[in-house]
C-alpha cells in the first residue's frame, strides 16, 4: 500500500505542542507479582505466547491478537479457564516464530522499518536494547517511539491501528513482552502513513470548511459528492485506492478539524467510534463492520495511551486516530450514523455484568474482535461517567446483536 521512504529533516508537530489531554490513567495491573490465580494464568500465557507465537501469520498479513484478547477477557473478569480456553482457541490461529533475514543491529535497524521477514530480528533487537537499558521496557518504548525526527510514534496507526492496540495492553497489564511486541509490529508494519503526521505541508493543509466537531465532520464527509460513486463494494481494497488517488479529499477533511478543547473533543471523538460502530448497524444486516470495530478499539487504545505519552504527542496521537477514521468510513461507503438505534435501545435490566458475563463465558467468548470491542465500550462509560447509559446502550445492544462480522467482500 506504501512505500518505506527514506528519512529527512522535518520540524516535529508544529501545532499543538502545548496541549495536553488530562484524562486520568486506566488502572495498570502489576502482572510479575501478581498472587490471584487468573492474574498468574495471565502472566503464563502472554509469556508463553510471547516465546511461541509470532506477532504476523498467514503470509504475515495478519496479526497476533492473543496478548489484545487474553488481556480483555482478563479484565472483564475471566477466570484461569476461561483464559486457558482463550488462548488455546485463538493460538490454533496463529503461527511459530521463523528465522530472519538477518540480525538487526543499532546501525542499520532503520534499514529494515516495513520489511515484515525481520519480525523475529525486531522483536529479539529490542528485547536485547531492553537488557541494556536495565530491564526499563519503558524505556526502551520512549528512545525508539519518540526520539528522532521522524519517529516511529507516527506510524502506530498502521494495520487498522494493531501496533497501537498492542501498545496499548502492554501499557495496562503493565507488560515488558507485550511492549517489546508492540515495538516489533510497529517497526515491520512501518510504512508511509507517518507522513501525515511528519509533514507540515500534509497536516495543516488550509481545509474547505472547519469545526470543532467530528460529528458535523462526518456528516459533511456523507455529503461530499466527490466521493459519490467511488467504490462498488466496502473493504479494506478500498484504503489503497483513497490514499493513491483521492487524497486530497480525504486530507481536506482530515484538516478540517479544529482541536480547540482538547478534553471535550477527545471524549466526543470516542462517542463518535462507538457510534460509527453500533448506530451504523442495520436490522437488514446481520453482521456487524469489522472495519468500524478497529475504529473503537483503537479509540480505546488512544485512551489508554494518553497519560502516559509526551503532552506535545497526545493531540499527533488523536489525529493519527482521525486520520484512520476518515479513511475507513469513506472505504466503509460513509453509512449514515442513527443515533436512535443506541440511544432509544431498551435495555431490559441488562447492565455492564451482563456485557462482561456475555464476552467471557457467551457463546461469542472465543471471538477477539467481540471481546475487545465490549471492554472498549465499558472503559469508555468508565472515563466519560456513562450518566444516559449511551455506552451501556451501545454495548448491550452489540453483544446482543452480534452473530459475526462483516464490511468486506
Amino acid at each position: 500500500m506504501f512505500q518505506v521512504p527514506s528519512f529527512k529533516s522535518l520540524k516535529l508537530f508544529s501545532w499543538g505542542e502545548k496541549q495536553a489531554i488530562n484524562v486520568p490513567p486506566v488502572k495498570s495491573h502489576d502482572l510479575e507479582n501478581a498472587q490471584e490465580k487468573n492474574a498468574r494464568a495471565l502472566k503464563h500465557l502472554l509469556k508463553l505466547n510471547h516465546a511461541n507465537h509470532a506477532i504476523l501469520f498467514n503470509n504475515r498479513k495478519f496479526h497476533n491478537h492473543a496478548p489484545h484478547f487474553l488481556s480483555a477477557a482478563y479484565l472483564l473478569g475471566a477466570d484461569a479457564d476461561d483464559l486457558t480456553r482463550v488462548y488455546e482457541s485463538e493460538s490454533k490461529l496463529l503461527v511459530a516464530w521463523d528465522d530472519s533475514p538477518a540480525e538487526v543491529t543499532n546501525e542499520d535497524w532503520k534499514d529494515h522499518l516495513g520489511r515484515r521477514e525481520y519480525q523475529k530480528a525486531f522483536v529479539d533487537f529490542f528485547e536485547d536494547e531492553m537488557v541494556r537499558l536495565g530491564y526499563d521496557w519503558k524505556q526502551v518504548v520512549a528512545e525508539y517511539l519518540f526520539s528522532g525526527e521522524e519517529p516511529l510514534f507516527n506510524s502506530l496507526m498502521t494495520d487498522l491501528g494493531h501496533p497501537l492496540i498492542h501498545l496499548a495492553y502492554a501499557y495496562e497489564m503493565s507488560s515488558r513482552e507485550v511492549a517489546m511486541e508492540a515495538l516489533g509490529l510497529v517497526s515491520v508494519c512501518y510504512n508511509t502513513m507517518h507522513k501525515y503526521l511528519d509533514n507540515p505541508v500534509l497536516s495543516q493543509v488550509e481545509a474547505s470548511y472547519h469545526s470543532t466537531s467530528p460529528f458535523e465532520i462526518i456528516e459533511k464527509v456523507r455529503s461530499d459528492k466527490k466521493l459519490d460513486g467511488l467504490f462498488a463494494t466496502p473493504g479494506d481494497h478500498n484504503l489503497e485506492k483513497l490514499f493513491e488517488s483521492h487524497e486530497d479529499i480525504l486530507l481536506n477533511h482530515w484538516n478540517a478539524w479544529n482541536i480547540e478543547n482538547p478534553i471535550e473533543q477527545f471524549r466526543e471523538s470516542q462517542e463518535l467510534a462507538a457510534a460509527l460502530f453500533v448506530a451504523t448497524h442495520t436490522d437488514s444486516t446481520e453482521t456487524y463492520d469489522f472495519f468500524f470495530v478497529h475504529v473503537l478499539t483503537t479509540s480505546h487504545a488512544v485512551r489508554v495511551l494518553l497519560p502516559y505519552i509526551p503532552a506535545k504527542f497526545q493531540i499527533p496521537l488523536v489525529r493519527q486516530w482521525w486520520l484512520i477514521t476518515l479513511a475507513i468510513f469513506i472505504a466503509q461507503m460513509r453509512p449514515k450514523i442513527t443515533m436512535d438505534k443506541i440511544r432509544g435501545y431498551d435495555l431490559k435490566g441488562r447492565d455492564w455484568a451482563w456485557t462482561a458475563k456475555q464476552a467471557v463465558k457467551g457463546e461469542q467468548s472465543t471471538d477477539s474482535h467481540y471481546v475487545k470491542a465490549l471492554r472498549a465500550l465499558q472503559e469508555c462509560a468508565s472515563t466519560w461517567t456513562d450518566h444516559d447509559s449511551f455506552y451501556l446502550k451501545a454495548a448491550v445492544k452489540f453483544a446482543d446483536e452480534f452473530s459475526g462480522w462483516g464490511g468486506f467482500v
